[in-house]
């Protein structure tokens, strides 16, 4: 209409009477499409035949939506009436018809873009990327959350072993937690704090760590400051210490969620390092420049997630000193100290090192999330000898603090030893043990390898057999293969595991849900077996 020279002053009625009736429509088929899947999902024999055709109407749907209001925004923001002629393939030209491409891939690829188009009217770049990025990391997490597993009101329910969490001692937990010395209020506790963290909470996390990290002299509560979990604190690390675009090494596979709240308020890259020492690191020679990007430090995470290996005193040393060569900044995520649960092996902290090579520049991260199992309680704390870092990263607390009255029973958990050295770890160990005991022994049954690690809350998984070919694809069918028997495990590729086929499996969790979680877990690896055998046979010569 504008290339006819046409003009109008509001909405034409027929557009928008068309709008209206296509809206209509989509409301319609989306409830006729619900009332059709809870039929379909009654019947267990079609629920797989249904799924691919399931998901392409879902597209189909949404996308129909984004049409709908793409015409109502050209139809109402403007004093002109342009209808945009719409091209889902950005490479053609403004004028091209749209085509819906034969592939389900390609479409969904195409409707993301068109999701894009029209978010960005109220969210920035940085928003639609945020976005973008926690709903493809966690809306499975999200389904869970809506459809746990209870062993009373909802048997069918997911069961989730690919969370790292602690939920051995729920019970010893909940009654230490429900003491007279925790229900505690006073003014203090209901005012803003030090964004830095209570000073009594500062100070009685320094004497603890000083005992547990075996510290060669007391800590200084000075150096210590605690937000709202590991994640807040690392991500509050990355800011203050980087620049947009600067970058830090890591040692792969490592914990997901680092890339994920590395990229939250600064654009920090995570330089996966595939190495099994850091010599070869040395012998690069230019690693204040890696792949093109500043590197300012190196993330270590001891013991390892999601491998569970536990760094030696000496392989310690070697990164600490490889750091100070280059002037770089080492990040040491401790938060798994406390889930050794064999007590042969030894666990060395970097707060236990009598000589640090370069303390301004050695950050230390831990937690209660995972060896007291309250990662509700969203606790993380920073220990570093540089006042700058340790000042900067309080100043979060103004956005990522912690409640008083939550800081009051941290303080008075980890106050109270006797109760922590004669009752909780020791049951915590020996209840891990036997998790780990219980898993292994299936594992076994099942003839599928794994590492047998003494720490951690996790068993890193080898299911390459199953893959076929093996590759990264057949490991993402293979984990929508778990889900769709209500079970979550974490692949591989999170954690840039640089092979397919690896999966990080949680075992702490209540004997119950374990042994419903490994039915499952066999019930879909058979599937997945004849999944092959059927793929196998349809390319033998002559099928």
């Amino acid at each position: 209409m504008k290339d006819q020279g046409l003009q109008t002053q509001k909405p034409h009625p027929p557009v928008m009477e068309l709008i209206l009736r296509l809206q209509q429509l989509i409301d319609e088929y989306s409830r006729q499409l619900k009332i059709r899947h809870l039929q379909d999902d009654l019947e267990q024999e079609k629920q797989q035949h249904s799924e691919d055709t399931r998901e392409q109407e879902a597209i189909l749907v949404q996308l129909l939506g984004e049409v709908a209001n793409l015409l109502q925004a050209g139809a109402t923001s403007s004093l002109e009436l342009q209808l945009p002629r719409l091209s889902l393939d950005s490479r053609g030209g403004g004028g091209q018809q749209a085509q819906l491409p034969r592939k389900p891939d390609t479409l969904s690829h195409q409707l993301s873009d068109s999701k894009a188009a029209v978010v960005s009217c109220d969210l920035s770049n940085r928003g639609i990327d945020i976005s973008a990025s926690y709903k493809s990391k966690f809306k499975d997490f999200i389904a869970y959350q809506g459809d746990k597993y209870h062993e009373d009101k909802n048997t069918l329910g997911f069961i989730n072993l690919g969370l790292s969490e602690n939920k051995l001692c729920i019970d010893l937990l909940t009654e230490r937690l429900s003491g007279s010395d925790m229900n505690y209020i006073d003014d203090d506790l209901l005012q803003y704090p030090d964004w830095s963290g209570h000073a009594f909470l500062r100070e009685e996390v320094a004497r603890f760590l000083t005992y547990y990290c075996k510290a060669s002299k007391q800590l200084d509560p000075e150096n210590v400051a605690v937000l709202s979990g590991c994640c807040a604190i690392f991500s509050a690390l990355t800011f203050v210490l980087c620049n947009p675009g600067d970058a830090f090494l890591i040692v792969t596979p490592f914990y997901s969620g680092f890339t994920f709240t590395s990229s939250l308020y600064v654009n920090v890259e995570l330089i996966c390092v595939h190495l099994d020492n850091v010599k070869y690191l040395c012998s690069l020679g230019y690693v204040w420049f890696f792949q093109g990007k500043k590197v300012k430090g190196l993330v270590l995470i001891n013991p390892n997630n999601p491998l569970g290996d536990i760094y030696s005193r000496d392989s310690l040393m070697e990164y600490l000193e490889f750091a100070k060569r280059y002037n770089l900044h080492v990040i040491i995520d401790e938060i798994y100290m406390g889930t050794v649960f064999d007590e042969s092996i030894p666990f060395h902290s970097v707060l236990s090192l009598e000589s640090l090579p370069d303390p301004n520049r050695t950050h230390v991260i831990w937690g209660t999330s995972k060896e007291f199992g309250i990662s509700g309680f969203r606790f993380g704390t920073l220990y570093t000898h540089n006042k700058e870092v340790v000042s900067a990263v309080g100043a979060f607390g103004f956005l990522h603090g912690i409640s008083g009255i939550t800081q009051h029973k941290l303080c008075r958990l980890l106050q109270d030893r006797e109760w922590i050295d004669n009752v909780y770890l020791p049951t915590n160990r020996s209840r891990m043990q036997e998790a780990h005991r219980y898993i292994t022994n299936r594992l076994k049954t099942l003839k599928i390898p794994f590492l047998n690690r003494g720490s951690g809350l996790y068993i890193w998984v080898n299911l390459k057999e199953y893959l076929d070919p093996c590759t990264f694809e057949e490991e993402q069918l293979l984990y929508r293969r778990f889900l769709d028997n209500k079970l979550l495990l974490a692949p591989g590729k999170a954690y840039m595991c640089k092979e397919p086929g690896w999966f990080r499996l949680t075992f702490t969790d209540k004997p119950l849900r374990l042994k419903v979680a490994m039915n499952r877990f066999s019930q879909a690896l058979l599937e997945q077996k004849q999944y092959c055998v059927e793929k196998q046979m349809k390319c033998l010569p002559g099928e």
